[in-house]
C-alpha cells in the first residue's frame, strides 16, 4: 500500500537528511508532504500512521512514507528514541516492469524499468544499509563541493539495494521475531521455540542474538508492553486486567516493565492519550 518506485533512469534527489534524538516523549507530526520519507530507527521506537495503516518502526528497522498521503501519530514516541531521516524526490515514470529476456540487448534501445521499494525493513542493525545512512548524514554535514551529487548517487544505490533485499525470504531471525510477536500475550517458551523451529533453544538464541542485537526474551516483552499499550490507549480495563491480557499476571512487575520502556506510569500513559484525542 502506498509503495514506491525506483526507476533505473533517473538518479533519486535528496532535499534533506540528519541524525535525530528525542529529548522528551512526543507526537510523529500529522502532515502531507510533497516528498518521500525514508524514516531508520536505531534506538527506541518511532509509531506512525499512513493512510489508516498503523508502523511500528522499532530498533535496526526501516520505513518509507510516501508523498501525498497524510501520515501522523497515534502513539507516543518514547525519550531517547534515536533516528535517521531522508527527505527524497522520486521520478516515477510509467515503466514498464522488467521482465528478463534471453536475447542481446541492442546498441540503441532505452531500457527503463522499474522496481517496487519495499514498505518497510527489519533486521537492519549493524549491517551496510545502517552504516550507508550514516555516511549519508555525515556526507550531507559536510562542505564538500559535489555533495548534492554524491548525495543522490549514493542514495540511489542504497534504495536500490533496499529494493533487492525487499524481495528475499525472511531470515530465521525474522521468522523468530514473528513468532514472537504472534505469542507475546503468553509466557516466554523455549520449549515451545524448539518445537516451532526444529532446533535447540541455545542455538536459536544464538542465532536471534547475532542478528538482532537484543536477546529473544527482551524483544517478548517489548511486544507485550505495546499490546499493552494498545489497550490503554483503546479500552477502559483496569491496569490490572490490562497486564493479565498481556501475559504479565504481577501489576506492580507490569508496571516497573511499563515504565521503564515507556518513561511513565500505565496510568499517567493512559490519560496522555486521552487528552490526545
Amino acid at each position: 500500500m502506498n509503495e514506491l518506485y525506483l526507476c533505473n533512469s533517473v538518479l533519486p534527489v535528496v532535499c534533506a537528511l540528519d541524525s535525530r534524538t528525542a529529548p522528551e516523549p512526543f507526537f510523529h507530526a500529522d502532515r502531507v508532504l510533497d516528498f518521500n520519507v525514508l524514516v531508520y530507527v536505531s534506538k527506541g521506537a518511532i509509531y506512525v500512521t499512513e493512510d489508516g495503516t498503523d508502523y511500528t518502526v522499532g530498533e535496526g528497522s526501516l520505513l518509507f512514507l510516501r508523498h501525498g498521503i497524510r501520515h501522523f501519530g497515534k502513539q507516543e514516541i518514547p525519550a531517547g528514541t534515536e533516528w535517521i531521516f531522508v527527505h527524497f524526490y522520486l521520478d516515477e515514470p510509467e515503466a514498464p516492469e522488467f521482465c528478463p529476456d534471453p536475447g542481446d540487448i541492442g546498441v540503441f534501445e532505452r531500457l527503463e524499468s522499474r522496481v517496487e521499494l519495499p514498505k518497510q525493513l527489519f533486521s537492519l542493525a549493524g549491517s551496510g544499509t545502517e552504516r550507508s545512512l550514516r555516511e549519508l548524514v555525515e556526507l550531507g554535514r559536510s562542505q564538500s563541493g559535489d555533495k548534492r551529487f554524491r548525495l543522490n548517487y549514493e542514495f540511489g544505490r542504497l534504495l536500490a539495494e533496499a529494493a533487492a533485499s525487499g524481495s528475499r525470504e525472511p531470515s530465521l531471525a525474522d521468522r523468530i521475531e514473528r513468532y514472537l510477536e504472534k505469542t507475546c500475550c503468553g509466557a516466554f517458551s523455549a520449549a515451545g521455540l524448539e518445537r516451532e523451529f526444529y532446533l535447540s533453544y541455545k542455538r536459536l538464541a544464538a542465532v536471534f542474538s547475532a542478528e538482532k542485537g537484543m536477546p529473544m526474551q527482551r524483544v517478548h516483552q517489548r511486544y507485550k508492553l505495546s499490546y499493552a499499550a494498545a489497550l490503554l490507549r483503546t479500552t477502559a480495563l483496569p491496569v490490572g486486567e490490562v497486564a493479565e491480557r498481556a501475559g504479565m499476571a504481577d501489576p506492580l512487575y507490569f508496571s516497573r516493565c511499563f515504565r521503564r520502556e515507556y518513561g511513565i506510569s500505565p496510568r499517567e500513559y493512559r490519560k496522555r492519550m486521552a487528552r490526545r484525542y
